[in-house]
């Protein structure tokens, strides 16, 4: 490509984005949001975080007139903003006057933990003073608009990048906001697949914590870019699960949900019935078994299990493939390939595959026979 081409395709996508800056105070950002001209979305909602200290010292920075960082939003109709990147500044902000979001409990925030002015902790916005009522409604913060004639891909490049620190949120927590700026249909079958019972039950070892931040549903993105992706699987998994999500979302690749979700479930209802919730666990040196869950074996055993789940069902000897995947699951070869790269993640699933196919080939059963 030429420096001439370069030059050129920087400055369609320039073109492209169309922007504006609005400096606003923090009661026409309430307003907007008790008038539904500014939207905070459910799943966006839900990561609010900050405990109620990290929120009572904003509340004060703001009181204290100081600077405050822009935030950004998206036009998604006229007048009518979507929230992209501030969650955790505007919900403080709206839960100190009132507004219930995420796992916030109380009404009104009490602020406690105020570490430049200590006499502001135990107050709620009904009981400041008049005159500082008014001065934290007064603050005004920089609002970056990213307008409605921009194209929507770029919109969603825009939320990922800001949205890749800051706020301490998962990688899955990310896809979550941002795919659905360009089609919720790959990630509504990701969580409907998240739902199915027996994945549910043989994923049980995970801590509440973890699902709360959605590893639940990375696992399911994670089993469909392995089995149907690998030859671009690249280090590091998150961007290689990010990149996937994408092609699945923009029909870049060819995904047959229906057939998809029917061996998924055929998938996890071997591993429920016969692995139990036990199988993607580690043992201790004296073999017993941990409350772990470890995701290499994860990887091996679920995806050679789906590609050759119809010859499974044929053979009906669901012990001889327990007892195969086990002598490779705690065998000395195994250790060698429990790395993130591609070569442990397809050796892996070679050393199960090539097992249970063995235990196929005993009782003369080929796929497609």
């Amino acid at each position: 490509m030429s420096i001439d081409n370069l030059i050129e395709d920087v400055d369609n996508q320039i073109i492209q984005i169309r922007t504006k800056s609005l400096d606003v105070s923090f009661n026409e950002l309430y307003d907007m949001y008790t008038d539904g001209e500014l939207v905070i979305s459910p799943d966006y909602q839900r990561l609010f975080r900050w405990d109620e200290e990290k929120q009572s010292r904003f509340i004060e920075s703001l009181l204290l007139e100081m600077p405050v960082p822009p935030i950004f939003v998206i036009e998604v109709n006229d007048g009518v903003y979507e929230l992209i990147d501030g969650l955790q500044r505007i919900s403080s902000y709206l839960h100190f006057r009132g507004e219930k979001l995420g796992k916030t409990e109380d009404e009104f925030l009490e602020l406690k933990g105020c570490d430049i002015v200590p006499d502001l902790d135990g107050v709620t916005y009904d009981r400041l003073p008049k005159a500082l009522q008014i001065k934290i409604k007064r603050s005004f913060v920089r609002m970056e608009v990213i307008r409605k004639e921009s194209e929507s891909s770029l919109k969603y490049h825009m939320f990922k990048r800001l949205n890749t620190g800051g706020e301490l949120l998962s990688a899955q927590e990310i896809r979550n906001c941002t795919i659905r700026l360009l089609n919720s249909n790959a990630l509504d079958f990701i969580e409907k697949c998240s739902a199915n019972d027996n994945f549910k039950s043989v994923i049980q070892k995970i801590n509440e914590e973890e699902i709360s931040k959605k590893y639940d549903q990375e696992l399911v993105l994670r089993f469909f870019a392995v089995k149907n992706d690998i030859s671009n699987y690249k280090y590091p998994v998150t961007e290689f699960l990010t990149r996937y999500l994408e092609k699945i979302t923009n029909g870049l690749s060819d995904f047959n949900y229906r057939e998809e979700e029917e061996l998924f479930s055929k998938t996890f209802k071997f591993i429920a019935d016969n692995l139990g919730e036990d199988i993607f666990s580690s043992k201790t040196k004296n073999g017993n078994m941990k409350n772990d869950f470890v995701t290499y074996l994860y990887d091996g055993i679920t995806i050679a299990i789906a590609e050759l789940i119809e010859d499974i069902e044929k053979i009906n000897m669901p012990t001889l493939v327990v007892d195969k995947i086990n002598a490779i699951k705690y065998g000395e070869e195994l250790q060698s390939y429990k790395t993130g790269s591609i070569n442990g993640v397809t050796k892996r699933i070679s050393l199960f595959k090539v097992g249970v196919e063995e235990i196929i080939d005993d009782r003369g059963i080929k796929s497609g026979s």
